[in-house]
C-alpha cells in the first residue's frame, strides 16, 4: 500500500512537471515546478528515466515515455524539437532549410543547425537523431522565421538566408553542385527577392558570398544579380567551393572553379 502511495506521488509531481516543461523536460523544469534543489530534481530525473517514465535525449534534458509506447526509441515524434534545447541559440538551416522550403527533394541523413554555442563535434547523435552544427557568431543570427512544432518554438533561416549561408559555407548545402540546383529553385520561387538575398550578404559580410552568387547567377542567366555582385566583391579570389580542387580562376568574378565548371 505504501509502495503505490509512494508510485502516485511520484507521478503527480512528474504530471506536474511536464505540465511546466511541455514537450521536453530539463532540470530547470523540475527545479520550478517541484521547487527543488537543483541536484535534488537532477537526480528525482535520473530516477523517473531508470524507473521507464522518462527518456534521456540529451545533457541534462529529458522526454516522457508515452505508456502505450514500447521503446522509449518512440518518444521524439518530431527531432527538430530538440534543436533549440541543446544547441540555443541557434537555428535550422542548410541542406535542411532547404528542403522544408522545397528549393531540394534530396534527402539528407542530418539535420543541419547553425549555433552560437561553441562546436567541438560538427556531428553530433542525440535520441537516435544526427545533427550536422556549425558555429556561428550572434550577431548572425538574422534571417530567420519562427516555425512551431509540436508545440515547441523552432527557428530557421528564411528562404533568403538560406540560400545566403550555402553560399556562405558550401558544405552546409551538400556542396556546390547541389547549393547551385538550390539557388535556382529559389529564383524561381513566387517570393524570391534580389535585392534581400544583397541585403543579406553584405549583412554577413564575406565577400566570397557575392563571388560565387554572381558566378552562379551569370551560369543561371539571371543577369539583375550581376552587377549588384560585382559592385560589392572584394579584392582577393576566392574557391567556388574550398571543399574542391579548383584549378581555373574566373577573374571576372575573382573566383577559383573546378575543372567541371565551365
Amino acid at each position: 500500500m505504501e509502495q503505490k502511495s509512494s508510485i502516485g506521488q511520484n507521478r503527480s509531481r512528474l504530471s506536474a512537471v511536464l505540465q511546466a516543461a511541455g514537450k521536453l523536460v530539463s532540470i530547470d523544469d523540475a527545479v520550478e515546478a517541484l521547487d527543488l534543489e537543483r541536484q535534488d530534481a537532477a537526480k528525482m530525473l535520473s530516477r523517473w528515466t531508470h524507473q521507464g517514465w522518462l527518456t534521456r535525449v540529451g545533457p541534462g534534458l529529458y522526454a516522457p515515455v508515452p505508456m502505450d509506447a514500447l521503446t522509449s526509441q518512440q518518444v521524439i515524434e518530431d527531432p527538430w524539437i530538440l534543436a533549440p534545447s541543446l544547441f540555443n541559440p541557434c537555428y535550422i538551416g542548410g541542406w535542411t532549410a532547404a528542403g522544408h522550403w522545397d528549393f531540394t527533394e534530396q534527402i539528407f541523413r542530418s539535420i543541419f543547425v547553425f549555433t552560437a554555442r561553441p562546436v567541438r563535434r560538427k556531428a553530433q547523435i542525440y535520441h537516435g537523431t544526427e545533427f550536422a552544427l556549425k558555429h556561428t557568431k550572434e550577431e548572425n543570427l538574422f534571417g530567420l522565421k519562427t516555425l512551431w512544432r509540436a508545440g515547441t518554438k523552432v527557428s530557421i533561416s528564411d528562404k533568403h538566408r538560406t540560400i545566403i549561408d550555402m553560399l556562405d559555407t558550401p558544405e552546409t548545402g551538400g556542396g556546390i553542385t547541389h547549393v547551385f540546383d538550390c539557388l535556382k529553385a529559389y529564383l524561381k520561387d513566387q517570393e524570391s527577392d534580389i535585392n534581400q538575398l544583397i541585403d543579406y550578404a553584405a549583412q554577413l559580410g564575406n565577400g566570397a558570398v557575392f563571388k560565387r552568387l554572381g558566378f552562379l547567377a551569370e551560369q543561371a542567366g539571371v543577369e539583375a544579380l550581376l552587377q549588384p555582385c560585382r559592385e560589392r566583391m572584394t579584392t582577393g579570389n576566392a574557391k567556388l567551393d574550398p571543399a574542391i580542387s579548383s584549378p581555373r580562376l574566373v577573374k571576372k568574378w575573382n573566383l577559383w572553379i573546378p575543372k567541371t565548371w565551365t
